[in-house]
This record gives structure tokens, sequence and C-alpha cells, in this order.
């Protein structure tokens, strides 16, 4: 059954309301926001959802905002995958307005990480897999609820991911959706962690796109990434893992919620942190 206009408006507002409140949060500057221990006891981190409605769920239960008024929540990568409509379309455009929901409800402590299939489709970059089109999926799943009303609901959905954050850091731990390849310095603009984005900065190759698109998982990259964001250690997502978590490197912490076994770490804000700390936190759902 089709959306009926008043939901859809409600739905174009919260999407506004919710950029407005990436924008405002407390510790944002330019695309970074930092958490410090007068405004966060902990944090929780969660890794990719990618439609998977239960594990979501199991976010916000475990996370449970309402009565750990300092907790803070780290969120990644919630569409493309899940269950689809009866024409085909993909339903995970639901847990990006639920995303935003939350948001709105707790500005200050939730942080939805811009990630590599959330920028495809701002940008129309074409994501495949398995000879799917994911943004086609993802298109036809809006359509489907909003009709007529498809192209206003998906331009607020834009306005929204364009407004997250591309690093969250508190102490020496940073967390961004995945990190750049930096075999060649020159080619990586550090800029686009403090200065509003350009075009091609969103683009393939740009510094954005190359923040949550990287793929080098080697120790030499992650030293190279730490040594440039003064980081102990890198939390991010982007690589699928069955078991959950990854630790390709010394450095690196992968988190995996878009299967079966999804992991998540609530971290400390007034410790110092390295892997193994975050490993030994690591929980299962």
């Amino acid at each position: 059954m089709p959306a009926t206009a008043e939901y859809t408006e409600q739905i174009v507002e919260r999407m506004r309301q919710a950029a407005d409140a990436n924008l405002a949060t407390l510790g944002r500057d330019a695309a970074v926001v930092t958490l410090t221990p007068d405004t966060a006891d902990e944090v929780m981190i969660t890794g990719d959802v990618h439609g998977h409605r239960k594990n979501f769920n199991q976010i916000r239960k475990v996370a449970d905002l309402a009565a750990h008024p300092r907790r803070h929540l780290i969120i990644q990568e919630v569409i493309h995958g899940g269950p689809k409509y009866e024409n085909g379309g993909c339903m995970s455009h639901g847990l990006l307005e639920d995303v935003a929901r939350l948001k709105v409800d707790f500005p200050d402590r939730v942080h939805f990480l811009l990630s590599n299939h959330e920028l495809s489709e701002v940008t129309g970059y074409a994501i495949q897999k398995g000879g799917t089109l994911l943004n086609l999926l993802f298109r036809l799943g809006i359509s489907f609820v909003y009709g007529a009303a498809t192209e206003r609901v998906f331009a607020a959905y834009c306005q929204f991911i364009r407004s997250c954050p591309l690093m969250i850091r508190w102490g020496g731990v940073v967390v961004t959706h995945s990190i750049p390849a930096l075999d060649d310095h020159a080619q990586f603009d550090m800029g686009v962690f403090t200065r509003p984005w350009s075009k091609l900065d969103l683009d393939p190759h740009g510094g954005v796109f190359d923040v949550v698109w990287g793929r080098d998982y080697s120790e030499e990259n992650a030293r190279a990434f730490a040594s440039l964001v003064g980081a102990d250690v890198l939390l991010g997502g982007h690589e699928p893992t069955e078991q959950g978590f990854l630790t390709p490197n010394s450095l690196q912490l992968i988190f995996d919620c878009c299967h079966t076994t999804a992991c998540y770490a609530i971290l400390p804000t007034n410790e110092p942190l390295d892997q193994q700390n975050v490993v030994s936190r690591i929980q299962k759902f």
C-alpha cells in the first residue's frame, strides 16, 4: 500500500531534521566528530548492517540510549541488502529512515558514519553484486512505497547522507568506514576532514571516496594512516566477515553486522585503547 501524503511529508521532514542534527552535533568540526569524557562515558560501535532488520533492532536494544544517557552509538552502512518488496525493490531504505529517527531522538549521541553504499546513492556511483545493480533495487524500493513522491523522498535521503560525518574520534581511537590507500601520500587530500566537500571529493578517487572505499589492509598502509590522523587504533567496517569482526593488521579492527554472527563493542572514552583492548570488549548479539 503506497504511503499517504501525510506520511511522506513526515519522512521528508524527519530526514531534514536529521541532517540538521548531524551538522549541529556537539563536537562536530567540518567532517569530524570528536568525543571526550566530558560528553560521553562510552561508545557502542557497530558494523555494516545492509538491510538486516533483526540485527538493526538488536543494535537499538543493546544500545538502549534512553536508559544510558552518556552512551553514544556509531552506526554504519544500513542500505543495500535484506528483504525485498513485491516489485523486487529493496526494503533497506526503511532502515535509513529509522537511523534518521534515532538521530533526531538522540541528536548528540547517535553518529551515522558516511559509508560507501550510502555515498553511492548520492553520487550515482553504480554498485553491482551478483549481477544485480543495488542502486536500482534501492530506487525500486522507494518507488514501491512513495510512488510519485519518490524523487522528493530520495532527495531528502541524500540531504541526510551528505551531512554525515566522515570520522568519529576520541582519545587515540579513530573511526572511519575504511581507510584510503596511501601508497602515494600526494594523492590523498587530508583536507576532506577539515573543509566542506566539493563534487570532486565525492567522485571516484576523490578524498571522501577514497576514505569509504579503501581496501588496502596492509600493516604499512594502516600505520601510514594512523600516523596521519594521530590514532592508536583504527575502527571501521566495509569488509564483510561472517565471524562478525576482523583484525587485518595490528592497528585496524573491522566490525560487521549483516550476517547471523554480528559483533559490536562498547568502549570507554576515558581509557587508552589499542587493538587488543578493543578485541577484548567485542560481544555478539
